[in-house]
């Protein structure tokens, strides 16, 4: 039975767009994006600029909206057991000739982790084509307890999103 992603988190005002592969089974079953509360997501967004998450996910919503970040997933679907990309059977990508033509001022994507990155380049990006417009994209260690490397590690990485904010 396959598994559908949520729509993104976006405003008219987002410069960034991070990306996700499918929200995994205790996100998919609170309806949040990073609803595994060992996911480093949200801990480190907060932390770039030196706060802590909000408990609420509506003001989680806002608080990355306020500082002009969005979030998606590369996937509208797939079939999956579990929450491990790994495991991603029959993906069908989301729309993002809709969201570009929507929001033309994401400019810089950010890819949460390796599999995110891998499947929008197989499954959105033309290789040699720039059909959304100049976009610039990053690699990111994703932020899920299953990438191992250590909290302050991810989080040095992830301060690019405070440069690209200084744009």
């Amino acid at each position: 039975m396959p598994i559908h992603s949520f729509e993104p988190i976006v405003d008219e005002n987002c410069k960034i767009l991070i990306l996700g592969t499918m929200p995994g089974v205790m996100s998919l079953k609170k309806q949040q994006y990073y609803g595994y509360d060992p996911n480093a997501f949200w801990r480190i967004i907060y932390g770039l600029f030196g706060q802590k998450p909000d408990e609420d996910y509506e003001l989680r919503a806002a608080f990355i909206l306020r500082h002009h970040i969005a979030v998606w997933d590369v996937l509208m679907a797939c079939e999956r057991e579990g929450s491990s990309d790994s495991d991603i059977k029959n993906p069908l990508p989301n729309d993002f000739a809709y969201l570009y033509s929507c929001y033309p001022g994401l400019r810089d994507i950010c890819f949460n982790g390796g599999p995110a990155e891998r499947l929008y380049r197989r499954f959105v990006e033309k290789p040699g084509a720039d059909r959304y417009g100049p976009k610039i994209y990053y690699s990111l260690p994703s932020t899920s307890p299953a990438y191992t490397i250590g909290f302050e590690r991810k989080l040095e990485q992830w301060k690019l999103l405070l440069q690209l904010l200084e744009q």
